[in-house]
């Protein structure tokens, strides 16, 4: 059974970099052709994709986000990462992460459409104080 499971802190000040984690168990995150994503939901809104790591570790971002987002991943630990820096309360969201079973790359791009997510985390709330 794979499950994705966030943590990190739940409360960032302004300026900070907001750091969370990805566990991912039932799944490898190196297998061929999944890609594992980073998305938000603010308060009031939809969804918002914020960057994915393909299972080769190439990464996409969100172009309104990508100059303050980062991904990483541990293989050895099964997990992927989110740094997002220079917050402001406007970054307060739900966190989520989720896996990719079909990912689909426009040139050099990564389309996000949830039709392909198969496997989301339950979400952490980071709120971020102004």
């Amino acid at each position: 059974q794979v499950q994705l499971q966030e943590s990190g802190p739940g409360l960032v000040k302004s300026s900070q970099t907001l750091s969370l984690t990805c566990a991912v168990s039932g799944a490898t995150i190196t297998t061929f052709y999944d890609a594992w994503s980073w998305v938000r939901q603010p308060p009031g809104k939809g969804l918002e994709w914020m960057g994915v790591i393909a299972y080769e570790g190439t990464t996409y971002f969100n172009p309104s986000l990508k100059n303050r987002t980062s991904i990483s991943r541990d293989t050895a630990k099964n997990q992927f990462y989110l740094q997002l820096s220079s917050v402001t309360p406007e970054d307060t969201a739900v966190y989520y992460c989720a896996r990719d079973r079909a990912p689909t790359y426009v040139g050099d791009n990564y389309y996000f459409t949830t039709d392909e997510y198969d496997h989301w985390g339950q979400g952490i709330q980071v709120t971020v104080s102004s």
